[in-house]
């Protein structure tokens, strides 16, 4: 551990009231900066302003900027700013990570420096109250809080309210690219650091240590549902050799000269092997009845459209509810939304759309719908239902994919 002045005292004290963060604790670089204190990846760097706090405040503020370093918030923030491109807002990312924390600490018993953002009542603030501080830190990840904040226009209002409210001045940022921080030998020594340091802070029985097992923040955040959709549809659109009858297999042509040369049978004919020339094709079911955060909408047509464009394939858009009221043909280089005209509400019918896309000989379907509706027959292609939320769901046929 390297540490600046102005954090020293702070660090001492730490140590003798949560051992768990102690611990962590050690494995930051502390330095003094010119700057408000800020942290990037595995660095603290303590501002002017720290000095201005009482001493149980300097230990809160340095107890959360470990946690900062500890739960991996700066790699965490770049693969976030990744999946949302230029719809990401640094300072809602930075005010789901720090109300997850303040509270964190708060239940910890912890003084932190006020105003302070905090999880209960930012949850409440955008109109979706938690039981408790518990019940809420054992639901919310910083990735699942970040994008529901990111979800609509109304939600992310009121979040910044709530922000220019408290104050709110964002104190993470994205780690150094010549820092090596944020290698995968780096978060398997930080899930290492961390069961260490919370068993130290379960057996003292204070501190963050006895709150370990509530933490959704501190499990590795699960693969982006963007991930597993680009391998679903690249294998999808893949082709493989099949056997081709006009073109004869090398072995045979070579086997029927053997046979020529000395005046043997001819052996059976053996097809080679060739891709098929028909080029793959992506349809997008986009059912208008069910609401799908415009966030996610934008993001899976990113997806959709980068795979197929990688494939070569075309991607076509189907919007419908008991019928299909619309049909596009999809660019690679078109913005999502832009200029399209299509009717919400009704009910839901899934087979005019099977119906539909079957015309467009698709390589792959793809659903976005809550599933709720009649089917009709399972189509001859693959079918992806692509669902939002954590409902649960019977699908007829097909896999699934949780939009989160």
């Amino acid at each position: 551990m390297s540490t600046g002045h102005r954090a020293s005292t702070a660090l001492m004290h730490l140590g003798e009231i949560d051992p768990a963060l102690s611990v962590l604790a050690l494995w930051c670089v502390h330095s003094d900066g010119a700057e408000a204190t800020q942290t990037s990846g595995n660095r603290i760097a303590y501002g002017p302003e720290f000095m201005s706090f009482t001493l149980a405040e300097q230990v809160g503020a340095v107890a959360h900027h470990v946690l900062h370093v500890a739960l991996q918030h700066s790699e965490r923030y770049s693969v976030i700013r990744e999946r949302l491109g230029e719809d990401f807002d640094a300072d809602l990312f930075g005010l789901a990570a720090d109300s997850i924390i303040n509270e964190t600490l708060l239940q910890a018993g912890h003084g932190i420096p006020r105003p302070a953002v905090v999880l209960t009542e930012l949850l409440e603030e955008i109109g979706d109250p938690a039981p408790g501080p518990v019940a809420a830190l054992s639901e919310w990840d910083t990735e699942a809080l970040a994008m529901h904040l990111h979800a609509n226009r109304e939600r992310r209002g009121k979040a910044s309210k709530y922000q220019k409210r408290k104050a709110f001045s964002n104190d993470v940022s994205p780690e150094s690219a010549k820092s090596g921080e944020g290698t995968e030998r780096s978060r398997l020594d930080w899930r290492n650091h961390m069961v260490r340091a919370m068993e130290a802070g379960r057996r003292a029985g204070v501190g963050i240590g006895r709150l370990g097992t509530i933490l959704a923040d501190l499990a590795p955040p699960e693969i982006p549902w963007e991930v597993r959709l680009r391998g679903l549809l690249s294998k999808a659109l893949s082709q493989f050799p099949e056997p081709h009858h006009k073109r004869p297999a090398s072995r045979w042509i070579a086997a029927s000269e053997d046979a020529r040369r000395h005046k043997r049978a001819a052996p059976g004919y053996v097809p080679g092997l060739a891709r098929s020339v028909s080029r793959s094709r992506v349809v997008v079911g986009l059912d208008t009845s069910s609401s799908i955060d415009e966030a996610i909408l934008k993001m899976f047509f990113s997806e959709a459209l980068g795979v197929s464009r990688r494939a070569g394939a075309e991607t076509y858009l189907l919007a419908f509810d008991e019928e299909v009221h619309f049909q596009t043909a999809l660019s690679v280089h078109q913005s999502p939304f832009s200029g399209w005209s299509v009717r919400v509400g009704g009910g839901t019918n899934f087979a005019p759309l099977i119906e539909e896309a079957e015309k467009l000989d698709p390589s792959i379907l793809v659903i976005m719908s809550d599933g709720d509706g009649p089917s009709g027959r399972p189509p001859k292609y693959p079918v992806l239902w692509a669902v939002p939320g954590n409902a649960p769901v019977e699908l007829p046929f097909g896999a699934m994919l949780r939009l989160r």
